[in-house]
């Protein structure tokens, strides 16, 4: 059951084509695109502006060439997480840092604030966001803050157990690039359209990114309560501890600001999208699934017994081979300083907890990447453990060490894909056939 696991999520990866996706949602017919049901037509502008960044911005970036005609596009900005084999033309290309901001991430990102404030009322700004995008763009609101400083944040912020949505709270009030704060640098006339790639939940649209065209629903009170809550103030940097010990953080954007007017929001792809291939493809395996998107920034452990917990109850009551999928982030506070990610604890821990079971956890991040290792995650079965103390490895050892992607490594069980172009989060494939 391994090996189908894997083929059902390579399957799902292979499904989620970005650029096929985009020409079938935006519909372009002529010299009109759809946003929402309403038709754009492209020779109403001046100038059209893309600005693309993310895991995903390559193929969005490639997708949106096919549709925009050469003639009408400006010079776009592209930011990547890794340079790309083929530069596609008329984009300056910047490659940002992630999970830790880098200098061309600070480049970036005083690129697009300089070039979004020559922007006019016959300006066409296009935004391409996709996850990773926090870190891959990154502007300090007081000029001040070194790169060094905002490295040193995003690291304190990435480790310290805060679910995601807490942590872009905190990179919100801090950052000239995130809160609808790129949203405020448009010229007032013009006509923005975002454009997403994420499986945040609806309603959750402004973490995608941090939100840098959208109203941002968190507030100066909130980013102040998060850093208590999580001890922060005391550990981050100097110049940007002052803000919050003077109380002179400075208020994001809020519904209704002007800079929200003549704005256009869609979702390319997200959940939903990621959970229909997924469950296309366990059904042609043969398996009946059930879909559960409750899990969302949960602890590990919880989110492993309550999904574990639902499995068992779904094949009692079927009767037959059945599937859960899940999708999002879990939270996994980092204990050592081994190689591995939230998606290869999380299957390790579930490892721990089906001992003997005819069952198989798959945890891995559509976008390739687990953390800090060169995997996308990890599967585990029933006989992990077993398999693992033939090998004299203490699982236990491995879990407080931060140090998944290598256990499973040595049971070559861990999941590589290389960078895929695409960032819907990650997915959760849990299998059971019965007998356990």
């Amino acid at each position: 059951m391994k090996e189908i696991a894997q083929r059902i999520f390579r399957a799902t990866l292979a499904a989620i084509n970005i650029p096929d996706t985009m020409d079938c949602k935006l519909d372009p017919s002529g010299s009109t695109i759809c946003i929402n049901g309403d038709r754009i037509d492209l020779r109403n502008f001046q100038e059209i502006l893309p600005i693309a960044y993310g895991k995903a911005s390559l193929p969005m970036a490639q997708g949106l060439d096919r549709i925009i005609p050469p003639n009408s596009r400006a010079q776009g900005i592209l930011v990547t997480p890794s340079a790309p084999a083929q530069a596609p033309p008329n984009w300056q290309i910047f490659i940002g840092g992630h999970p830790i901001p880098n200098e061309q991430s600070f480049a970036a990102g005083r690129a697009i604030v300089e070039r979004l404030k020559r922007t006019t009322d016959r300006s066409l700004v296009i935004f391409l966001l996709s996850g990773g995008g926090s870190t891959l763009v990154e502007t300090p609101l007081d000029a001040q803050v070194t790169l060094a400083d905002f490295q040193e944040l995003h690291r304190i912020l990435v480790t310290c157990g805060a679910p995601i949505e807490e942590i872009n709270v905190i990179r919100r009030h801090l950052s000239a690039t995130k809160g609808g704060r790129l949203a405020q640098l448009v010229a007032s006339g013009a006509t923005k359209i975002t454009l997403g790639v994420t499986d945040v939940p609806e309603g959750h649209e402004p973490a995608l990114a941090s939100g840098p065209t959208l109203p941002d629903p968190s507030t100066i009170a909130d980013a102040q309560r998060i850093a208590r809550l999580y001890d922060l103030i005391p550990r981050i940097p100097a110049s940007l501890r002052a803000d919050f010990e003077r109380n002179s953080l400075i208020e994001t954007p809020k519904p209704g600001d002007p800079a929200f007017d003549r704005a256009h929001f869609a979702m390319i792809l997200g959940m939903h999208d990621l959970f229909h291939h997924a469950h296309k493809a366990v059904e042609a395996e043969g398996f009946l699934p059930i879909c559960d998107n409750s899990t969302d920034n949960w602890p590990i452990d919880r989110a492993a017994d309550f999904l574990l917990d639902q499995l068992q109850k779904f094949r009692k009551e079927q009767g037959r081979p059945v599937a859960v999928i899940a999708d999002g982030e879990v939270s996994s506070p980092v204990t050592g300083n081994g190689v591995g990610g939230r998606n290869s604890a999380f299957a390790l821990a579930c490892a721990k907890k089906i001992v003997g079971k005819n069952i198989v956890v798959l945890s891995a991040g559509t976008d390739g990447v687990d953390g800090n290792s060169p995997a996308a995650g990890a599967v585990a079965d029933g006989e992990t453990i077993a398999r693992a103390r033939a090998k004299n490895l203490n699982p236990d050892d491995y879990q407080t060490r931060s140090d998944a992607y290598t256990f499973f490594e040595k049971l070559n069980d861990a999941i590589i894909t290389g960078s895929t172009g695409n960032n819907l989060r990650d997915l959760r494939i849990f299998l059971s056939r019965g007998g356990g």
